[in-house]
């Protein structure tokens, strides 16, 4: 048996579960019929995640009580944010060691479809040892090993991360997190968000239409809500309005730009 230090990489990782220690999540799930969007990926290969982020969006927006945060405490206080902004996390490799980093989409409710799919594509690619959107958590890593160099590290990402209205920016207003390019089926996670939506793999598997069985991809979809902001029953509303939108995705523009369902 070897016993070691915390590798100073996930510190980040840390500090994040330590302040959603505090959520109330529960989980919801269902299955989404991806036919619609296997058609349309068949034409352009935008990934699912970005059809994803694209529902969500909208659906967020008409949803203001579950696009909120809290802030827990004597008076707990609650933000309801003018515009939604999508947090996605990423599966990454920085300095050796394999870590979760995330991106924001701001204004994820205003992006077309070519334009969500450009920044999944830039962070996706991109390295996170010199992107400028990761300097902060890289200053986190160096801050030194030492019980000191833990204690600031900790105390700048809490500056950071505490006050309601520097929050979105780092966490976004909803969080989409997959395991859906490996053998996952149902993904349940918490993103810092009052709305986390997760991915699972999409299966050819039976559906029934019109009355008779037939196989069509479906996905696991999975969403964890904050109960302190918001109820089981919009937390549903919001599933099954993201769940409906994916099913009948609307006809990209020849620019890239997607039709909105009106």
């Amino acid at each position: 048996m070897t016993i070691t230090d915390l590798a100073p990489q996930r510190r980040h990782t840390l500090y994040f579960l330590r302040e959603t220690r505090a959520f109330a999540p529960v989980f919801l799930d269902t299955e989404v019929d991806m036919s619609r969007v296997a058609a349309l990926r068949a034409a352009q290969r935008h990934s699912v995640v970005s059809y994803v982020l694209h529902a969500a969006g909208r659906v967020l927006a008409r949803h203001p009580e579950a696009n909120a945060a809290i802030l827990d405490g004597r008076r707990p206080k609650v933000v309801r944010h003018d515009a939604v902004h999508g947090k996605l996390t990423l599966d990454k490799t920085l300095d050796g060691h394999r870590v979760v980093l995330a991106t924001v989409l701001r204004n994820l409710d205003r992006l077309d479809l070519g334009e969500i799919q450009h920044h999944v594509e830039r962070f996706r690619d991109g390295d996170p040892a010199t992107m400028p959107e990761f300097a902060g958590v890289r200053a986190l890593h160096r801050a030194g090993t030492g019980r000191a160099g833990w204690r600031r590290a900790e105390q700048a990402f809490r500056r950071v991360v505490r006050p309601l209205e520097g929050r979105a920016a780092v966490w976004g207003t909803v969080a989409v997190t997959s395991l859906g390019h490996g053998v996952v089926d149902t993904f349940q996670s918490v993103g810092g968000t009052t709305v986390t939506l997760g991915l699972g793999r999409t299966l050819d598997r039976p559906v029934v239409r019109d009355g008779r069985i037939t196989v069509a991809p479906v996905m696991r979809l999975s969403l964890a809500f904050d109960h302190r902001v918001i109820d089981g029953a919009e937390a549903a509303d919001v599933l099954a309005e993201i769940r409906e939108a994916l099913q009948s995705f609307p006809t990209p523009k020849a620019d890239g730009a997607a039709e909105e369902n009106r």
